[in-house]
């Protein structure tokens, strides 16, 4: 667990540092940029389809492992657009959280016992 917590721990700082050095650079141009290469039909504008498709499947995943509820709403929409820090961040908190349980991690304690 502490290779998985070293991994979650050097993708967030990676993803953070990166996003701030293009924030300085280029400002908040993001929703212009990303939405022309999707209309533009080429590899830019595919690689953004592919990952919108990984940020839907999180932000499910963050309101499925919260049971639907208000505050797994919450998170799924601040998982969609806050990406992988927020996502990242969520599973490190939840590796402390559950004290390295991966099932009750990743599916929540009232569906751990489904895999036994």
């Amino acid at each position: 667990m502490l290779g998985f917590r070293l991994f979650l721990g050097f993708l967030i700082i990676t993803v953070v540092g990166y996003t701030l050095i293009v924030l300085v650079n280029h400002g908040l141009t993001l929703f212009p940029v990303f939405f022309g290469d999707l209309l533009v039909m080429e590899w830019p504008g595919q690689f953004n389809m592919d990952f919108s498709c990984f940020l839907a499947l999180s932000a499910f995943w963050l309101a499925w492992r919260n049971d639907f509820s208000a505050g797994g709403f919450v998170l799924a929409v601040a998982g969609f657009f806050g990406g992988f820090p927020l996502l990242g961040t969520y599973l490190l908190f939840l590796s402390f959280k559950t004290e390295g349980d991966v099932a009750e991690m990743l599916l929540g304690a009232g569906r751990k016992s489904l895999i036994a």
